[in-house]
């Protein structure tokens, strides 16, 4: 297998299989590809099933295996990014949901629980994500640009709410309560942050699909304003 990814703002990844290799996504999200790669699609047991339902991604995976060298292509939904990111059996990957776009590899794919349900909550990365571990590589959908840190251990780093996209698994997320009256009301940047603690990796969003919608339905029309 080996892959490119092309296009500034809407990319695109473009996976070269080779014969008896295969690719795994969510149902609907193969953009083309060419006719010597076959699908097959499945549920992958109901306890899977329900994870992915509960993390607001398709019940179903699609699993795209080429009889001969053949092209696939997944292209982004949203303006950004996409990262390709190894995964091995000493570095899982915890994924914002709705930021996986598909997998290669021996991948395994299960619901993550935060540690605090505050963060759940209030701190806008949800409660439930993704946890990648097994070898291989997985492929993010980042919304905007998308920003790596490595982050030592005892050290974290300080999100706004909706900016992290994923993180190693040997990494820890905590949401804290913004400090200081003033800062709370007057600082523009809402109640709460979120706190990522090494050792390990956190890629961050410059763009979260959510903050974007907020910004566009400031300017469009509402029917109670038009009279």
């Amino acid at each position: 297998m080996n892959y490119k990814i092309e296009g500034e703002s809407l990319p695109v990844v473009k996976i070269r299989l080779e014969a008896g290799e295969s690719v795994s996504c969510e149902a609907g999200a193969m953009s083309w590809m060419d006719d010597e790669i076959e699908m097959q699609t499945e549920a992958g047991g109901l306890g899977k099933m329900f994870g992915r339902l509960l993390t607001n991604e398709n019940a179903f995976l699609n699993t795209y295996s080429a009889k001969r060298s053949g092209e696939i292509a997944f292209s982004s939904k949203f303006p950004g990014s996409i990262r390709a990111v190894e995964i091995t059996p000493e570095n899982g990957l915890v994924v914002q949901k709705g930021a996986f776009l598909a997998s290669f590899g021996d991948i395994k794919n299960e619901v993550f629980f935060q540690q605090s349900i505050g963060g759940g909550f209030f701190g806008g990365e949800g409660f439930l994500m993704r946890k990648f571990t097994g070898r291989g590589i997985v492929f993010l959908e980042i919304d905007g640009s998308a920003h790596e840190y490595e982050i030592p251990a005892g050290d974290c780093k300080i999100v706004n709410t909706g900016y992290v996209a994923a993180m190693s698994e040997s990494c820890s997320m905590e949401v804290r309560r913004v400090k200081g009256v003033m800062n709370i009301f007057f600082g523009g940047e809402g109640l709460f942050n979120t706190e990522v603690r090494g050792p390990g990796k956190v890629i961050l969003q410059s763009m979260p699909i959510a903050n974007t919608a907020l910004k566009l339905y400031a300017y469009m029309p509402h029917p109670d304003n038009n009279h």
